[in-house]
């Protein structure tokens, strides 16, 4: 479905550089899609273990889906040198942007991998960016072709639309690619790569879809801000702030998918990257970030909800020192094993700071990085293991398992009876049992 007019032998032969999330995943549809894929990545490791099906990350359906590829002779792997990097019509960058503490990209790492393979590249190639990247970073990769002689070299921008837990349908089925390159010979080599994926395209200018994907986050992000902060009157007003957001998406102009659920505040680096990018940007150019800053405040603020609630409830009289608390769930998302940024664990650390006991589950994270296995926080087997004998059990990571644990067996196992869900993930069992001090987000506790 997706082959050139002239045939199989016309594929696109496609490289995807840079393996672990977006990457693989990246490599592994076009290659469903009928191209030519070769993985690229500069760590031998990462491209031995996906040569050996084992991808870097869980997502759902991955592991299988490179297996088939691989069989079917679709989709290799490989280090970026001149052999690999021969024959390439199109050069996908796929790297997972570093993000650090701050939620500042690394944008270095990328650009220096993308420096070192454009020389190698065959005439014409076109660079096409899905990196977590700032606006202008295409725009630098041009400047380098033209120091190293390639201005022969086409440039494009697809920011990546992929979810966790759900990455494989998010490309297979897109509901919309934003695409922006410089002229028709761009666009007549990246149409084909997309089409086969979803049919609307968003065809733009490079720096106008470098600028959507901020965007867009930012906007996402500022509604995740809002109506938690809308939840958190509604807490002292006795209003039910899901109740509230049923209101709100009732309306036409605001819609029911829109991005207001009260629950835990944006985490993961996903969102704050790019509120980070938009600030910087704005700084950089002398412009003011009133609404953009404030959203960053406010998600701050609301990060430390958990913190206040534990505090509330079970620090009255003496702090947390000594008290025992369970915590449902680690991971960035259901699907995932991702701990990078992990709201969860750092209400973990912030529990063993404070002098508290912390017992942890979660499905897809069978450890915890060492230090934070050395500063004291268990990870138990089972859910039910890690809310024994609990003064209060935090539900964080709304995996689809602990709605199948029934209330009974949860407060049988604790020696408390409270239970932390910001988001509502167990409205319907222990939210619902008399016998919980349940609380969550936007409802005045009970």
């Amino acid at each position: 479905m997706s082959e050139r007019p002239g045939g199989a032998d016309e594929r696109a032969r496609v490289g995807v550089l840079g393996l672990w999330h977006l990457g693989s995943v990246t490599a592994a549809c076009l290659a469903e899609g009928g191209f030519d894929v070769v993985g690229l990545d500069p760590d031998p490791e990462v491209v031995a273990e996906l040569a050996a099906g084992r991808p870097p990350v869980a997502e759902p359906g991955l592991a299988e889906l490179i297996a088939a590829d691989v069989e079917a002779g679709r989709l290799r792997f490989a280090t970026p040198d001149a052999d690999s990097l021969a024959g390439l019509g199109v050069l996908w960058v796929a790297f997972d942007t570093p993000v650090d503490e701050e939620d500042r990209v690394d944008t270095e790492f990328v650009v220096n991998h993308v420096r070192d393979v454009l020389p190698k590249l065959d005439r014409g190639a076109l660079v096409v960016t899905s990196s977590q990247l700032p606006v202008g970073t295409v725009g630098r990769f041009e400047a380098m072709a033209a120091e190293a002689g390639r201005e022969d070299l086409e440039f494009g921008a697809v920011p990546e639309n992929l979810r966790l837990g759900k990455a494989l349908d998010s490309f297979r089925a897109a509901e919309r690619f934003v695409a922006g390159v410089r002229s028709d010979a761009g666009h007549e080599a990246l149409a084909p790569l997309l089409e086969p994926f979803g049919e609307s395209i968003e065809w733009m200018g490079v720096e106008s879809a470098e600028m959507t994907k901020h965007a867009l986050n930012g906007f996402l992000a500022t509604s995740v801000a809002y109506i938690n902060e809308i939840a958190t009157i509604s807490e002292a007003v006795g209003a039910d702030a899901a109740e509230v957001s049923r209101g709100l998406k009732s309306d036409v102009r605001i819609g029911p998918r829109a991005y207001l659920g009260p629950g835990d505040a944006f985490a993961g680096g996903t969102l704050a990257r790019d509120i980070t990018t938009l600030r910087r940007v704005a700084a950089e150019n002398n412009l003011p970030d009133h609404l953009v800053a404030g959203v960053a405040a406010s998600n701050d603020a609301h990060r430390r909800w958990a913190r206040r609630v534990l505090s509330d409830f079970l620090g009255a009289e003496g702090g947390l020192a000594g008290k025992r608390v369970g915590v449902w769930g680690l991971a960035y998302k259901p699907g995932t094993d991702t701990l990078r940024r992990s709201s969860a664990l750092e209400l973990c650390r912030w529990l063993r700071e404070q002098g508290a006991e912390v017992s942890a589950h979660d499905p897809a994270v069978a450890s915890l990085p060492e230090a934070d296995a050395a500063a004291g926080i268990e990870m138990a087997d089972s859910a039910l293991a890690a809310a024994a004998d609990a003064d209060a059990l935090v539900v964080s990571t709304a995996w689809p398992e602990y709605r199948e644990v029934a209330a009974a067996e949860i407060l049988g196992a604790m020696r408390g009876s409270l239970i932390i869900d910001a988001a509502g993930h167990l409205a319907g069992t222990v939210g619902a049992d008399p016998a919980a001090a349940y609380v969550r987000v936007g409802v005045r506790p009970r």
